[in-house]
């Protein structure tokens, strides 16, 4: 079972140490020592398509769960890192590269919501029986 959190983001140390190549890209100082950077369409495109080679590999039952509301806390609608556009990208690519034997469960949900942690326990326990 694989979903897909917190792939909106890069993570960096303090400011300071942003390698200059990203300077002009969206930054979230979450504390003083941690500071994130929002993924692109590009780089979701790329994550999207290695997430589905390395799912579709599986020797075993595999599913992938798409929150299509937003990925991590700060991929939420009214929030820094909201970028529906972005995570569209992600979801398509997994989408164009998946393998046929790899189910693909999309929920319109949110990953922190209460709903897809129930869909995924529910998915997960399923497996086991």
């Amino acid at each position: 079972m694989i979903s897909l959190g917190a792939l909106d983001m890069v993570n960096f140390g303090p400011p300071e140490t942003v390698p200059e190549k990203f300077r002009g890209r969206r930054f979230y100082q979450h504390n003083p020592t941690v500071t994130l950077m929002r993924t692109t369409p590009e780089e979701n495109d790329r994550l999207g398509k290695e997430i589905a080679e390395k799912a579709s590999a599986a020797r075993g039952p595999t599913c992938v769960l798409i929150p299509r509301r937003g990925v991590s806390a700060i991929d939420a609608e009214g929030k820094p890192f909201w970028w529906p556009e972005a995570d569209a990208v992600l979801f398509q690519s997994l989408r164009n590269w998946i393998s046929p034997q790899v189910e693909l469960i999309e929920l319109d949900l949110h990953i922190n919501d209460p709903a897809f942690a129930e869909a995924a326990t529910s998915k997960l326990l399923g497996v086991f029986k």
